[in-house]
């Protein structure tokens, strides 16, 4: 039997799981089996944990269909507040996350209780610097999407779509669905090792400055997702870098809001959002 907590962050659900208890399987057989929605327990992916450290680990992430991503925002945020948990840790405390692009140092802002009534913890990491340039991707059938390419330790494409009213917030372009493009660009040959892609309406201005925007997400190894860490601060980037938004900046997703605080190119990007944890059980 497998030990396992079960975790979300604004909807994108993890599974943490030890190292050691994992030892004896095959990480992406174990990914694809117990993050299937139906016949498992259903997850975006498998963190694999190891402590290095009173208050550091190091994650190995597994998306739902077994390929290894280097790093999620969420997951890392759902390893934060279970290390919180399991450490008894208090506001202000600092948890560091080693993950396959690097250190994540995780900040515990708030202790709360969710809806569903499991324990959440505010969170915010420090996502390191982005790196980002302006790019066009030819679709099969001939049409060109601009969008920023945006390296957050993992790829992303950012797509900003025009119009703001109730009636353009369905995300489509021309008559294909978001995530019809989503899927084509995140296999797209310009990106030898695929990219997640993320669709984005300006939905407020405040004092003239662009403070919020809506967001779809096609994430890379799990498909369309209710929420992003990486996705999210990748679009703050593109708006702040590209598009003359100011921080902070609010990222609404289907699965709930973070926000994104960053001083602009060269300096390190914050996210802050909450993470719930769920359950704790164990699988075959």
């Amino acid at each position: 039997m497998i030990p396992f907590t079960k975790a979300h962050a604004c909807g994108n659900d993890f599974l943490i799981i030890s190292e050691e208890d994992a030892a004896d399987y095959d990480k992406a057989d174990l990914a694809r089996r117990l993050c299937e929605r139906n016949t498992g327990i259903g997850a975006d992916g498998i963190e694999f944990f190891q402590s290095t450290g009173e208050a550091t680990g190091r994650i190995t992430l597994y998306n739902a269909d077994g390929s290894i991503a280097e790093i999620s925002g969420n997951g890392t945020r759902c390893v934060a507040a279970w290390m919180a948990e399991e450490l008894n840790s208090q506001i202000g405390d600092e948890l560091a996350v080693e993950t396959d692009a690097g250190v994540r140092v995780c900040t515990i802002r708030d202790f709360r209780d969710s809806d569903s009534g499991g324990p959440t913890v505010l969170v915010t990491t420090d996502m390191d610097v982005p790196e980002f340039e302006e790019r066009t991707v030819e679709l099969a059938d001939g049409t060109e999407i601009e969008g920023v390419y945006v390296d957050m330790g993992n790829p992303h494409f950012v797509i900003l779509l025009s119009g703001t009213d109730e009636e353009t917030r369905d995300f489509a372009i021309g008559d294909r669905t978001w995530d019809e493009i989503g899927e084509e660009i995140c296999f797209h040959p310009d990106f030898p090792e695929q990219t997640n892609v993320e669709f984005v309406r300006i939905l407020a201005r405040s004092s003239g400055s662009l403070n919020q925007v809506g967001l779809r997400i096609f994430e890379r190894g799990v498909g369309p997702t209710t929420s992003s860490g990486t996705g999210t601060s990748a679009t703050a980037t593109a708006m702040i870098g590209v598009y003359g938004a100011q921080s902070p900046i609010e990222v609404a997703a289907p699965g709930g809001i973070q926000t994104v605080e960053w001083a602009g190119p060269g300096e390190k990007l914050f996210l802050t959002g909450p993470a719930t944890l769920i359950a704790k059980g164990e699988a075959w």
